[in-house]
Order: C-alpha cells, then structure tokens, then sequence
C-alpha cells in the first residue's frame, strides 16, 4: 500500500501492535528513524519536549463515534485486515468487494486523524483539527480521478481517497475553496498525482 507497507513487515516481523500504531501515527518505520535529522526533531519539539510528551498523557481517551471507544493500534489491525480480505477475495473471485467508503474512511482516520461522527450524520463526514470534512473514494473500478459532492453540505474540506488496482492508498485534503462549481448543486474535485501537475 505504498507508504503503508512498512506496516505489513512490522506485522511479519512480530513487532506489537502498539509499535505498529505508534509507526502509522508518525508514518516512519522504526527502523527508519536513524535517518531523521535530531536537531530538527529537537525544534519541532520545543524547548520543553519532555512537558510536552507529560501532557499528552494527562488528556482522556480518545473517543469516536458514538462515544465508542476509540484505539489507533486495534483500527490499524482491522484495517490492515480489511485491505487483506479484500484483496484476496479479488485474486480469488476477479469481483472486488464494495467496502469502499468504510476502507477510505478507517484510511482517513489512521493517516490523517479524522474523528467520525455518528451514523448517518449528515453534511460531513467527521472532523480533521477542528475543520468538519467529507470523505470521497476513488475505487480501483473507476478510471477518473474526479468526484462530486452535494454542495449543501455543511464540510470546510474534503478529503479525496484513491484506491488503486493493486489496492495502494493516496489521499489529499482540498478546502472547500478549491472546488468548482461553487454555483451548482455539485461540488467536483480531483485528485491529481503530483507527477502529473495541475491541469
């Protein structure tokens, strides 16, 4: 799954499922940290990094949906599962399961943080640092890069998810702003592979 596939050889190499979440909350495989600059480390950190680590553990247990208790080490084993399943029911079958919006959205709350709201909330789809967000899949079955969304909504960003045929994840916030058809009962965006550029 591309930047993902640190994952997968944690996981072979027996690595715990907190080393596993704690490396897909950073996005660096541990044996990878060797090459991070520690003086920059050391200034994005603060002066204080040890007060600083001391109060994240002072806050209370993240919750999701529905009051649900949240983990980030179980969500990454249920996705990482999920993907799995998928896959071989496809190189088994030839027909792709349809869990699409469920594996864009889990993807969404591993990689970039999104906290879900309740079932069947409408308007957006939960919220990134504060800013509500509609979440948009791309499945490996269609061939464009673009979606509509309801401009009704009430979301600040959206958030496109790209699944590829050999089921590697891309995603990329846009602010409402960037959108077009901003008169329209459609909002369209388009994930664009930064190889390509703008067109």
């Amino acid at each position: 799954m591309g930047d993902w596939d640190f994952l997968y050889e944690m996981r072979e190499r027996g690595c715990s499922p907190q080393d596993i979440a704690d490396a897909a909350s950073c996005g660096v495989a541990p044996w990878e940290w060797k090459y991070i600059d520690q003086e920059w480390l050391a200034s994005e950190l603060g002066e204080h990094p040890d007060a600083e680590r001391d109060d994240l553990r002072s806050y209370l247990p993240f919750q999701s949906r529905e009051g649900f208790p949240y983990s980030v080490v179980r969500q990454t084993e249920i996705f990482l599962d999920l993907v799995d399943c998928a896959q071989r029911h496809f190189e088994n079958t030839g027909r792709y399961l349809q869990v699409w919006g469920e594996l864009g959205e889990i993807y969404a709350e591993i990689k970039f943080g999104l906290r879900r709201h309740g079932t069947h909330q409408a308007g957006s789809d939960g919220i990134i640092a504060g800013k509500r967000i509609e979440v948009k899949t791309i499945s490996p079955e269609k061939s464009s890069d673009r979606v509509l969304v309801k401009s009704q909504g009430d979301f600040e960003q959206l958030l496109i998810v790209r699944i590829d045929h050999n089921f590697q994840f891309k995603g990329k916030l846009f602010d409402r702003s960037e959108l077009q058809g901003t008169t329209g009962k459609f909002l369209r965006g388009r994930l664009i592979d930064d190889d390509r550029g703008n067109e």
